[in-house]
Parts: C-alpha cells; sequence; structure tokens
C-alpha cells in the first residue's frame, strides 16, 4: 500500500467516525425527548437533518474509491456543517434572547411539510418552542453544544483533507 492510499484511508477512517458520531448526537437528542421530555423546535429539527446529511454524506464518502470523489463528499460534509452552523447559531441567539421567537409559526409548516417528517414524525416532527430553556449538559445547552459539533466538523474536515493531501 502506497502512501496516497494510506492518508485517503485516514481520511476514510475519519469519515465513517464523523458518521457515528453525528448518529449518537442524534441518538441523544431522541433520548433528551422521549425519555426526558424535551419537545423538539424547528430549529432543533433543522439541526437533526443537518447531523443526519453529514452523517449520510460522511458515510458515502468514505466507501468512494478515488480522491475526487471522497473529496466531492467531504465538500458536502462540509456544506452541511455550514447548514448546521446557521440552525444552531439561531438556536443559541434565541435562546440568550427569548424575546426573539424562532418564528415556530413560520418555520413548523415549513420543517414538518420535510419529506423525513412523515417518514419518521417522532424524529424530524417540531413538537416545541425554540425559546424553552433546557437543563445545560455540562454547562452549555444543547443548541451550543450543537454549535461546537457543526464549527469542528466544518474546521477539522477541511483541516484533515489539507494535512493528509500535503502529506501525500
Amino acid at each position: 500500500m502506497n502512501e496516497q492510499t494510506q492518508h485517503l484511508n485516514r481520511e476514510r477512517r475519519f469519515l465513517v467516525l464523523l458518521g457515528m458520531i453525528c448518529l449518537a448526537l442524534i441518538g441523544g437528542a431522541l433520548y433528551m425527548q422521549i425519555v426526558l421530555g424535551e419537545a423538539p423546535c424547528p430549529l432543533c429539527i433543522l439541526q437533526r437533518y443537518a447531523l443526519l446529511f453529514i452523517a449520510l454524506f460522511a458515510f458515502i464518502g468514505a466507501a468512494m474509491p478515488g480522491k475526487r470523489s471522497l473529496t466531492v463528499f467531504e465538500g458536502l460534509v462540509v456544506l452541511s456543517a455550514i447548514g448546521g452552523i446557521a440552525a444552531a447559531g439561531n438556536h443559541v441567539y434565541t435562546l440568550a434572547n427569548p424575546d426573539v421567537s424562532c418564528g415556530i409559526d413560520t418555520l413548523q409548516p415549513i420543517v414538518d411539510g420535510l419529506p423525513l417528517a412523515s417518514v419518521l414524525p417522532l424524529v424530524f416532527q417540531v413538537d416545541g418552542f425554540c425559546s424553552t430553556p433546557y437543563p445545560p449538559v455540562l454547562g452549555l445547552s444543547l443548541a451550543q453544544w450543537a454549535l461546537v459539533a457543526f464549527v469542528l466538523t466544518a474546521v477539522l474536515v477541511p483541516l484533515g483533507i489539507w494535512r493528509n493531501r500535503r502529506q501525500a
């Protein structure tokens, strides 16, 4: 196995790990929704979509044989993370300013109209308000944790590509 193949395999392993982390985060959100009774707002659901897209693109990218196709899916992972940053950043802002609404009246029908909301309503259907404060996890709200995860993804994936491709 040549050095370039080793670096691409490292990227693939990272993408698989990233996909598994995203699915675990969705699982944690479902635990908090079902067991702890924390109702998801429209921005929570949009963050779940972003996590799902990151996981999907990461798994597909990890299965791609060539460098170009791997890079395309890594780019889609970064774009999904940027979408997650937008949703989570808006959610953090809404939690910091409770007088600001997340626009449940305007966002709810849009988010509930997305295809997965009818296929998996428990996971992708809006049931709460963005300004509802839930207990923090290790000092941060769920929206803040999601923002950290999305920013890390948007930074670490291109950094890993650059590092691996530079060494190859």
